[in-house]
């Protein structure tokens, strides 16, 4: 079942008071994420060891929760995260994915080039362990696939996007196969995530970018909502093939999109 928050909105008298707490709130969080990345963040010892989070990784959760909680936001998890390392591949419909993610994994996340030259965020994701790709290059992607392979190798989670870009209007967009080389050279499991919004167990398809929405706009539409669930679901990891990657592909987008359609206990 699937739902938007057009409806909603229309009615919603409470939006412009959220606006009075949650924009200096976000600005204090934003101060918050400088000292993190500045004296926390260490990502040479950013490993797990016998299952245990180091420092780092609990910070960046940390920051990510409380993020979350400031635009209204209750994270939620369901299933179980791999053991480090592991090829997180989850659906994209929002930049608040990645936070989604390390609201209850840190990992290091593959994201466009663009968002390197960004201020202020740029920063933040280099020292988060961004791995940076340049859209429409085969050679960016050969070396991207590269970092992956020697991040995995290192006992580093590493998740993707195998969309290519943000979908729109709940659809689930076709995975690329080829990024799933690196779990094959890297020879470590596959595990699907489902991001999912929710209202009382069903679906919002409104919350992630709506079509020509600029990233600004999306930030302060957001930022006046009315309270969400948002679902990070574990899903079972995927049958490894050295000559499947489309097969392994087509079962994670599968095994997300079921989970996508499944209404979830409020």
């Amino acid at each position: 079942m699937e739902a938007t928050s057009a409806n909603l909105s229309s009615r919603d008298r409470m939006r412009p008071f959220r606006y009075l707490w949650r924009i200096p709130l976000v600005l204090l969080h934003i101060v918050f994420a400088i000292l993190i990345c500045t004296f926390v963040l260490s990502w040479s010892n950013g490993v797990m060891k016998n299952g245990r989070e180091p420092f780092a990784h609990r910070a960046i959760r940390l920051w990510s929760v409380l993020l979350l909680r400031i635009f209204g936001f209750r994270s939620r998890r369901f299933g179980t995260p791999l053991p480090d390392p592991v090829l997180f591949v989850a659906n994209h419909t929002s930049w608040l994915d990645i936070t989604l993610m390390h609201s209850q994994r840190a990992a290091c996340f593959v994201a466009k080039a663009e968002i390197a030259g960004w201020p202020l965020v740029g920063w933040m994701a280099s020292r988060g362990g961004t791995i940076f790709h340049r859209r429409g290059s085969n050679h960016s992607l050969a070396s991207v696939m590269a970092v992956m392979v020697e991040r995995l190798h290192e006992g580093r989670s590493v998740a993707v996007f195998p969309e290519g870009g943000t979908g729109h209007n709940g659809v689930l967009r076709v995975f690329h196969a080829r990024i799933f080389q690196a779990a094959l050279d890297a020879e470590v499991p596959v595990q699907p995530v489902a991001l999912r919004f929710a209202r009382q167990g069903r679906r919002v398809i409104d919350a992630g970018f709506r079509e020509n929405e600029t990233f600004m706009g999306n930030v302060i539409r957001l930022l006046g909502e009315a309270p969400l669930d948002v679902e990070v679901h574990f899903l079972e990891s995927v049958p490894v093939s050295a000559d499947g990657r489309r097969r392994m592909a087509e079962a994670s987008r599968e095994r997300i999109a079921l989970a996508l359609d499944t209404d979830t206990p409020a």
